[in-house]
């Protein structure tokens, strides 16, 4: 049997009780680069560890690997687990691989797991609905093929944005986000390292998101929710004090 796991944002407390099963009885686990090593050390020991990671600009051809390796070392062994951080089928290319594993014939089971597009902003404190402030919310990629963005305009009646991968690109994003009608004064939250020790909390305003210190990787959240998060109450009346 092949495992498609969600290794969760980081922190292996967030683990589903399936993966943490999974993992300890795994015989092989080919893992992706972002899993946390507080995960991996609740995988079997005398298991073998495989790193598949994809570093930038290696993303495509690491990725044509993936599977190969998969369906060799499920005849190989009893059990293979391919662990994701986040949940395996929110931007994680879990849904190309499991396609190919069941066209070549495999067994293969998905084992869903908390996407950091859920648990960053909620560990902030920051409510992804909230009644008489937001009733819906979008989760998009930053990171486009071959560099090219998406129509961004499509996203700016949402109520809320979280936007993965998008550290990069987040000035460009802002922009495009502010043309196409969404308020340049909307706060903003980035989460890095979510649920990690060296979690960090950025906010600011969309019109300030191009010039933020953040680091990848990290959500991104847009929307009059993030002003609900007690540390971005903070952060605003630190600024009006500055301002006064």
């Amino acid at each position: 049997m092949i495992y498609l796991v969600g290794g969760g944002p980081g922190d292996p407390d967030l683990l589903t009780v399936k993966a943490l099963r999974v993992l300890r009885s795994a015989d092989v686990v080919l893992y992706d680069r972002l899993i946390s090593a507080e995960v991996l050390a609740c995988v079997n020991p005398r298991a073998e560890f495989v790193d598949v990671g994809k570093e930038e600009g290696q993303q495509c051809e690491v990725q044509r690997r993936i599977v190969p390796l998969l369906i060799e070392y499920s005849r190989r062994y009893r059990s293979v687990v391919r662990l994701k951080s986040g949940d395996p089928m929110v931007f994680a290319r879990g849904g190309e691989e499991l396609a190919e594993l069941i066209e070549a014939g495999c067994d293969v089971e998905v084992v869903p797991g908390i996407s950091s597009a859920l648990a960053a902003p909620e560990l902030a404190g920051i409510p992804l609905t909230y009644r008489g402030v937001a009733r819906s919310f979008a989760i998009v990629t930053g990171h486009g093929r071959e560099g090219v963005l998406q129509d961004w305009s499509a996203y700016a009646g949402v109520d809320t944005l979280i936007v993965l991968m998008g550290v990069g690109h987040r000035r460009a994003i802002a922009e495009a986000l502010i043309r196409a009608g969404r308020p340049a004064d909307q706060p903003v939250a980035f989460i890095e390292r979510a649920s990690t020790p060296t979690e960090r909390r950025v906010y600011g305003t969309l019109a300030e998101a191009g010039s933020l210190d953040v680091e990848a990787p990290a959500v991104w959240v847009i929307g009059e929710v993030v002003a609900l998060a007690a540390g971005a109450r903070t952060e605003a009346a630190a600024r009006s004090r500055v301002g006064g």
